[in-house]
C-alpha cells in the first residue's frame, strides 16, 4: 500500500475516535470477515491475535512469527477501503521500529501492544518497562510519518486473582501508557464489571478500550460508563462458531 494511503487511514482512524463515543471496531481475522464488518458499515476495524491464530491453524500468544502475521494481514487490509488497526500482541521479540516499519509496510494504521510478554515465558513487563515500548512506538511512528494509533494494553486485571486488588497499579500503568504516547489504553477482563470501567475511564485521560460480545453486551451501557473504544478480541468469532454449531447440529449424523 502507497504512504499515502496509509498516512490518509491513519488520520482517518484518528479523527474517528474523536467523532464516535464510543467508536467500535469489529476485531475480524480473515478477508471475509472484514468484507462483511466493512459492508455493515462500520467505518474501521481491528484485526485479533486471538482470532487470526485461530483461522490458521496456529496458537494465540505469539504461535506466530511477525512475519507470519505481516503475510495473514496483508491481504486484510486491502481487501477493504477502511482503516484497519491490528493486534501485535507483546511484540514478538522485535524492537518497537521493527513493529511500526512492517505495519505500516502492509497497510496498517494503528496497533494494540500489550504488556504479558509470551516470548519471555509469559512475564509482564514493569509500568517502566511497558511505557517505554509504546514510546518506542510513539517515536517510530512519527520518525516515519504516519499518526499511527496506539492501543495500550495491560494484563494486570487478567493475571489477578481478584481484579479490585490491582485497580490503583493498573490505572498507575494506564496512566504512564498515556503520557509514553498511547491515544487509547485498553485493560483486558474488566467489561462485565461497571465499578472497574468506570473507575478507569475516570481516572485516565485518553479514550478507555474495552472487550464486548456482539450479542451478549449492549452499547449503550458502554456508552454511559463513557468507554470510548470498543473492540471484540475473540468474542465475535466465538459467537459466530456457537451461532454455526446451532445451524449445523440438525444435519448432523
Amino acid at each position: 500500500m502507497d504512504s499515502r494511503t496509509v498516512v490518509e487511514r491513519a488520520q482517518r482512524l484518528r479523527h474517528l475516535h474523536s467523532d464516535h463515543a464510543p467508536l467500535v471496531l469489529p476485531t475480524v481475522w480473515d478477508v471475509w470477515s472484514a468484507r462483511t464488518a466493512a459492508a455493515a458499515g462500520f467505518p474501521a476495524l481491528t484485526i485479533g491475535s486471538h482470532p487470526l491464530a485461530d483461522a490458521r491453524g496456529a496458537a494465540d500468544q505469539e504461535g506466530q512469527t511477525f512475519e507470519d502475521v505481516l503475510a495473514a494481514v496483508r491481504p486484510i487490509i486491502a481487501s477493504v477501503e477502511v482503516p484497519v488497526s491490528v493486534d501485535l500482541e507483546a511484540g514478538y521479540g522485535r524492537e518497537p521500529a521493527e513493529l511500526v516499519a512492517g505495519l505500516v509496510e502492509v497497510g496498517g494504521v494503528g496497533v494494540n501492544i500489550e504488556d504479558t510478554v509470551h516470548s519471555d515465558g509469559g512475564r509482564v513487563r514493569t509500568t517502566e518497562e511497558h511505557a517505554a515500548f509504546v514510546a518506542g512506538l510513539r517515536e517510530a511512528a512519527d520518525a516515519a510519518g504516519v499518526p499511527l494509533w496506539v492501543n495500550g494494553r495491560t494484563d494486570l486485571f487478567l493475571h489477578a486473582a481478584n481484579a479490585a486488588d490491582v485497580l490503583d497499579e493498573a490505572i498507575e500503568r494506564l496512566r504512564a501508557l498515556a503520557r509514553a504516547g498511547a491515544d487509547s489504553v485498553y485493560p483486558v477482563r474488566i467489561q462485565d464489571d461497571d465499578e472497574l470501567l468506570a473507575a478507569v475511564v475516570g481516572a485516565v485521560g485518553v479514550p478507555v478500550n474495552s472487550t464486548a460480545h456482539p450479542v451478549k453486551h449492549d452499547l449503550e451501557r458502554f456508552r454511559r460508563l463513557g468507554v470510548g473504544r470498543v473492540t471484540y478480541g475473540p468474542l465475535l468469532q466465538f459467537a459466530l462458531t456457537d451461532a454455526m454449531s446451532e445451524m449445523l447440529a440438525p444435519w448432523a449424523p
